[in-house]
């Protein structure tokens, strides 16, 4: 079962509802049956759940700041090489 979300008019209000089926097209129906043929405003799009993400130790969140640094200081030593390399590269250019 899959959870879609839909506006529906009720009594002259727009309300946004709730309904949970297997595709689109059974919520169509369900809201229909519930509320009546002509009271669905927008169509069922399907709502995804965001799951929650626990907050990380003190000690947890010391270690990935580490490993954050540890990769910039590593793009910071690739990015140094490349510069050297084209440097060395216009000295042997500049000989010529």
């Amino acid at each position: 079962m899959n959870k879609y979300q839909a506006g529906v008019r009720v009594k002259g209000q727009l309300v946004k509802t709730v309904v949970f089926a297997d595709n689109p097209i059974h919520a169509r129906l369900i809201l229909q049956y519930q509320f009546g043929m002509d009271s669905i405003v927008s169509y069922p799009s399907a709502i995804t759940e965001v799951a929650t993400i626990k907050p990380l130790t003190p000690d947890q969140q010391r270690i990935k700041s580490m490993q954050a640094r540890v990769k910039q200081d590593q793009a910071t030593v690739k990015a140094e090489r490349a510069r050297q390399k084209i440097r060395a590269g216009q000295v042997q250019l500049a000989k010529i």
